[in-house]
């Protein structure tokens, strides 16, 4: 899934690459996709895209004032294309295409865009047209940007300090603190050496200071990694940054341990024993008893 980093990062290479262009047409392939009517894709087209920006994991395309809001879900991506003239209607339900964007053709004739696409059968990936960003539900209902001036340690405690929830669902609330997903919260709590199961409510001043840091770190980090790079080179990128997450059986890069993984229905966690649990394996089970 896409996280803050990633989502980032092609904030970056669609200011370099769109802004300034006209909208030629915006082709909707699946129609399940598109959440809203109001204003309609049509209008799109014959306006300029004049910014992008970000809103947690939502990348967010201005175009002369009308918002394209999109949220990549867990295996969706945004594919930059060169060259869109040759490129042949896509029939709805056939492939992983969700739209396609044209931009208005170069002086030598090329027609750039990009092409949300959507891997997979569960198709979570939503694209609003919307006049306000804020009226998007997912978007106002995000908390703090890890990101941002004003998230400090002072902020992280008043959010998460006395909460009966784990750490590591905390982290991955959107409504806590946007933008950090499976992955992320992963490396963060690997970083902080801190159990995933560890409640919000049990954690010490000084705790919350070092989840903090390591909040900040990992995500600026993996956003300096990823600047200057292509958008099809983000996912590969992410990859090969993560220390624990999807790692499961390798050594831990900073004790050398193995690290292991919680499986649950729809996802798992990674982490290292040595690092974050005192040395003890957490039980792998959705109903076990939770470490603290």
């Amino acid at each position: 899934m896409p996280e803050l980093p990633e989502v980032e990062s092609l904030v970056e290479f669609l200011r370099e690459q769109a802004v300034g262009r006209v909208v030629a047409r915006v082709e909707v392939v699946a129609f399940q996709a598109l959440k809203t009517v109001d204003p309609p894709v049509t209008a799109l087209g014959g306006l300029t895209v004049t910014g992008v920006s970000r809103h947690g994991k939502f990348l967010d395309i201005d175009v002369d004032g009308i918002h394209v809001v999109i949220h990549l879900a867990r295996a969706g991506w945004l594919r930059w294309r060169e060259d869109l003239s040759g490129a042949k209607p896509v029939r709805p339900g056939k492939g992983p295409m969700a739209a396609r964007v044209r931009l208005a053709p170069d002086d030598d004739g090329r027609e750039p865009g990009f092409e949300l696409t959507e891997a997979g059968t569960q198709k979570r990936l939503a694209v609003y047209v919307v006049d306000d960003p804020a009226t998007v539900p997912g978007v106002a209902r995000l908390g703090p940007d890890p990101l941002a001036e004003d998230f400090t340690p002072a902020l992280l405690k008043e959010i998460v300090g006395g909460s009966r929830t784990q750490i590591k669902g905390l982290l991955r609330d959107q409504s806590v603190v946007a933008g950090i997903g499976n992955a992320y919260s992963d490396e963060v709590l690997h970083a902080a050496r801190m159990s995933p199961f560890k409640m919000g409510s049990t954690l010490t001043d000084g705790q919350i200071a070092e989840l903090h840091e390591a909040i900040v770190t990992t995500l600026r980090d993996a956003v300096e990694r990823s600047r200057g790079l292509a958008a099809k080179d983000l996912k590969g990128e992410k990859k090969s940054g993560l220390r624990v997450h999807g790692r499961t059986g390798e050594r831990c890069a900073v004790c050398g341990d193995t690290i292991r993984e919680v499986s649950f229905a729809d996802s798992s966690l990674q982490y290292c024993p040595t690092c974050q649990t005192g040395g003890k394996p957490l039980a792998d089970r959705r109903l076990s008893r939770l470490l603290k």
